[in-house]
């Protein structure tokens, strides 16, 4: 399935980022897209009192810049004979300069290496976070010691419980593409998942109610179903999206788990020993500003596997080419 026509892959040069630089050579090949390759460099002062920017400091920084690309083009120098890929070497706050090198070269896709676990053990740094939440396009953060293809992927998706409808939204459909063609590529199998808490034991923690026990558990029941009519729903979809052959071939597992997402989503990851978790990461309004929704961000915190981090339609990164 073609996805992606402008990867950008990025790297610290070095054997922990080649997982992510073979991922991203592999899909540039198989999706005949362009790569281009970076690593971000901080901005360098000569010392306390010398100013930014000045003949000092420019040649400090232009001695790093040049360190970089050097290594950087020794990294990439095995894979040019595959594909025709571009390197650069960035100067800035990593997660600001990548993003812009988004906006600006129209990527529509990031693939990077995690980096390291911070004092707190979370898998992502601060700048992976920063990236998770406000990166316009698909992000796909890989851990640097596993290796680049997987055996189980993941795909969690959502439905609206306020609102009517099979919930087969844009979202969901990005999700689950995204996951069923990174499956087919690794001839891995493919998980869909969906937590779901009962409205109707939600109400009644907040409210009294005169609901007998036979009345909650038929309403929760109830509930029930309707979500795994969504499911099947939106699974029965997908093999319009990807075509039978190709649906028959993976046929998902599907995941009906009661219970807060925040902790059912982890918890069936560790189950199924999952490589990859694709899911999204910002409310379904998508608008500026709602950077990653509270759920998304705990899952994240709790999760030990490469995530695909996807965005709805309609987001727009608070980050500017000024900002």
């Amino acid at each position: 399935m073609k996805r992606f026509n402008n990867i950008l892959c990025v790297v610290t040069p070095g054997a922990a980022g080649k997982p992510a630089l073979e991922r991203a050579v592999t899909l540039t090949e198989n999706n005949q897209a362009s790569l281009t390759v970076i690593d971000v460099t901080p901005c360098i002062t000569a010392g306390i009192g010398m100013p930014a920017g000045g003949p000092i400091s420019a040649d400090l920084q232009a001695a790093v810049v040049s360190a970089h690309e050097q290594e950087l083009d020794s990294l990439i120098a095995p894979y040019r004979q595959r594909i025709n890929v571009q390197a650069k070497v960035l100067v800035g706050t990593p997660f600001l300069e990548i993003i812009r090198e988004i906006l600006r070269n129209g990527r529509d896709l990031v693939i990077k290496t995690a980096e390291r676990r911070d004092w707190q053990d979370r898998l992502f740094s601060s700048d992976d976070m920063h990236l998770l939440r406000k990166c316009p396009c698909p992000m796909w953060v890989m851990l640097p010691e596993k290796k680049a293809n997987y055996r189980r992927i993941m795909a969690a998706v959502d439905f609206d419980s306020w609102q009517g409808g099979a919930g087969e939204n844009d979202l969901n459909r990005l999700i689950l593409e995204l996951a069923s063609s990174i499956a087919l590529s690794d001839f891995a199998e493919l998980h869909v998942v969906h937590a779901w808490e009962s409205m109707t034991e939600s109400l009644i923690r907040v409210f009294s109610s005169d609901l007998s026990e036979q009345q909650i558990a038929a309403n929760v029941n109830r509930e029930r179903r309707d979500h795994q009519t969504r499911l099947e729903r939106l699974t029965g979809r997908l093999r319009d999206w990807i075509g039978a052959e190709a649906y028959d071939y993976l046929l998902p597992r599907l995941y009906l788990c009661q219970g807060n997402p925040r902790k059912e989503i982890p918890a069936q990851a560790r189950r199924i020993d999952t490589d990859l978790v694709v899911m999204g990461t910002v409310a379904r309004t998508g608008l500026a500003g709602l950077f990653m929704g509270n759920t998304a961000e705990t899952i994240l915190n709790q999760i030990d596997c490469a995530v695909l981090a996807v965005k709805p339609p309609g987001f727009v990164t608070p980050v500017t080419l000024e900002n």
